[in-house]
């Protein structure tokens, strides 16, 4: 292997890891807060990615009638959730009926087709980012105190329902989207495109807001409290369910915008979002699902391992890439000790 084939390969395995780094604070924010391992993850990414292909198709984008049943179960939800959910129907009713159908009417008279890049993204976020705190009040919000394996199976669940809508609305069809930016850096003899400056600028830029959001605002920091001690959160005035709704809010903003980044680099079909998610997952998993730079450094590393692994051994990549799970899973059930949580 020359030098230039180990500057492309490094190059590749960077700009996935920085997507895989999205995916992995999005599952290890949902698990500290919820206590859910947060399967569907990739399903944001997927619908993310072709939401936007319709858009540059000039198609009116299925998700859109997604988002307006969501916010109905959600809103039905909220009238039969008892009295606090019914105090909060006014507010309940501006999110849930009156956003997803003023967006609906917007998108029917935009020319969709003509807008630039960068709005179509915007219109990608508007709509499938509030699908979040929605999948939460339907799915899981109901079962918030249940065992971390009833979760886990409501999520599995999820994940195979979300797989489903995803082959309804958007077919079996691939697609790949135009890139953010089409010019190329050269660096002695490697080139750089733009589209791989821009999916390592953007990841970075997020993680940063991130970690501002949760060290400067009062909203980052209860959620903090309640990744610590959901308990002692709860008895300091933190809403658990409303910290599970901006969780997942969060989590479907990392991952309709991955999906943005990724969709360009490959082409996504409605089912790609498990795979990519699930390396992810992987990189959490180095994390402990509570570290949030180990999940970054693990994200990069799995980037790093695929990329060289398809250079040597492109039909086993996955084999290797999840191989790595092993080891990292060995390593910590022999140097930690488990703790019963407090009911």
């Amino acid at each position: 292997m020359d030098a230039e084939i180990f500057a492309l390969l490094g190059q590749d395995g960077i700009t996935n890891g920085a997507i895989y780094a999205l995916l992995a604070l999005a599952l290890v924010l949902v698990f500290a807060v919820t206590r859910i391992i947060f399967i569907p993850q990739g399903e944001f990414l997927a619908w993310g990615a072709l939401t936007m292909a319709a858009l540059e198709a000039g198609h009116y984008p299925g998700t859109v009638w997604l988002l307006l049943g969501a916010g109905a179960l959600t809103f039905a939800a909220d009238l039969f959730g008892g009295a606090a959910a019914r105090r909060q129907l006014g507010k309940s009713a501006l999110w849930n009926l009156l956003y997803p159908a003023v967006l609906a009417g917007l998108l029917w008279v935009l020319p969709l087709q003509a807008l630039p890049q960068v709005a179509k993204g915007l219109l990608v976020l508007a709509i499938v980012v509030p699908l979040g705190p929605m999948i939460y009040r339907v799915a899981f919000q109901p079962v918030a105190e249940a065992p971390v394996l009833v979760l886990l199976i409501v999520a599995v669940a999820l994940h195979l329902l979300m797989v489903g809508i995803g082959l309804l609305i958007f077919g079996p069809e691939g697609s790949r989207t135009l890139p953010f930016s089409e010019t190329q850096f050269e660096i002695g003899s490697l080139v750089v495109g733009g589209h791989t400056v821009v999916v390592i600028l953007a990841s970075l830029l997020l993680i940063v807001a991130l970690y501002l959001y949760f060290d400067r605002t009062l909203g980052g920091k209860a959620l903090r409290a309640a990744a610590i001690n959901r308990n002692g959160a709860r008895l300091m005035g933190i809403s658990p369910a409303l910290a599970g709704r901006q969780t997942f809010f969060f989590a479907a903003l990392i991952g309709a915008l991955s999906g943005l980044l990724v969709a360009p680099l490959t082409t996504v079909y409605y089912d790609s979002g498990f795979l990519i998610g699930l390396k992810g997952f992987v990189a959490a998993i180095i994390g402990g699902l509570a570290s949030y730079p180990l999940a970054a450094g693990g994200a990069v590393l799995v980037g790093l391992l695929e990329s060289f692994s398809s250079f040597w051994a492109s039909a086993f990549k996955d084999v290797i890439v999840f191989t790595l799970i092993i080891p990292v899973l060995m390593w910590r059930s022999l140097t930690s000790h488990h703790v019963e949580e407090e009911e």
